[in-house]
């Protein structure tokens, strides 16, 4: 049962809530503020998010300080070339009756960390795809119904690529957000290190309930959204297109792919999330901006003079923008 008695007090009440819950991740997790916000409103928006970093930036710790703070079961699965689809979806085994039984693999959890995900072949992969678009998944014929809230949150090594498959475009579509991790400043890291050279053991309260993201889930969908931002969101992935007639000089010039209608869907429910931890009853076009890199920047693809020139997508977007 939802804990507010209108859309209006929900909002209010989701921006307290995540305010709690940045304080409450900030107690394990030094810095990655912008980090911390994409991931929790990919939660809010009941979408999945991609982070791509170097190893030792705290992926993991981060995933699983987020869900021992939201009170949602977490399981982290490693992933590997030798993984089967059956090592993370389940297996049907035969019991002590001589019947068969469907063992449940950790795709059966709340909050899913895919560490090194394009570290798996594309098999495995695809069984992770049908469990991130329809929340079920499918063996031996028979269909389950994965626990909900359900969300991915992978990791992804830029730099070492012997050994990986690259994710195909089907599945980086599915992400909302590919989020990028930095090192952290200096100031940061000094902190990181008293923090984890000592004998401390720092825990985490939980701020919010399963049903609560449920109800702020769907509190977030119902949020009006004004035609003219609505539009914008969808000018602006227009725009990534390189054969559409009114395309920036930029795209046509640098970019072989652009967004399909899924980024559109993404920014509309991101500036909706955005806009309901701020506190704000609409998202305004500011909104729609402030989520519109980490959106775009996995669903639009260079073209060979780009790369050549070393011209990067976070370029091409901000001149979108």
């Amino acid at each position: 049962m939802q804990k507010f008695t209108s859309d209006v007090e929900g909002i209010q009440q989701l921006a307290k809530d995540y305010q709690r819950l940045k304080d409450e991740i900030h107690k394990v997790i030094v810095g990655q503020d912008e980090v911390i916000r994409f991931v929790l409103l990919s939660i809010f928006a009941d979408s999945h998010s991609l982070l791509v970093g170097v190893p030792g930036l705290a992926k993991t710790l981060l995933v699983k300080t987020i869900a021992d703070t939201l009170d949602l079961d977490f399981k982290r699965i490693q992933f590997t070339p030798d993984l089967m689809p059956s090592d993370i979806i389940g297996a049907e085994i035969i019991n002590e009756n001589r019947q068969f039984q469907f063992n449940k693999g950790p795709l059966f959890a709340n909050i899913i960390l895919a560490d090194e995900i394009n570290r798996t072949s594309p098999k495995t992969q695809s069984a992770l795809l049908e469990a991130m678009q329809e929340r079920q998944i499918t063996t031996a014929g028979h269909q389950y119904d994965l626990d909900l809230p359900f969300f991915v949150l992978a990791t992804q090594n830029p730099i070492e690529q012997e050994g990986t498959y690259p994710l195909p475009e089907a599945q980086l579509d599915r992400f909302m957000f590919s989020i990028k991790l930095d090192y952290p400043t200096y100031e940061e890291e000094v902190n990181v290190v008293k923090n984890t050279t000592t004998d401390r053991n720092i825990t985490t309260d939980k701020i919010i309930s399963k049903q609560d993201i449920i109800d702020y889930q769907h509190l977030i969908r119902r949020m009006p959204i004004a035609d003219n931002v609505l539009e914008y969101a969808v000018k602006l992935t227009a725009s990534t297109r390189p054969n559409m007639s009114q395309t920036p000089k930029t795209v046509v010039d640098f970019v072989a792919w652009g967004a399909g209608p899924r980024a559109s869907q993404a920014l509309v429910l991101a500036a909706k999330a955005h806009a309901a931890v701020n506190g704000k009853f609409s998202p305004d076009i500011e909104d729609v901006q402030k989520v519109a890199l980490p959106i775009l920047q996995h669903r639009v693809i260079r073209n060979f003079r780009a790369e050549a020139e070393n011209i990067g997508i976070e370029k091409i977007i901000a001149t979108l923008l």
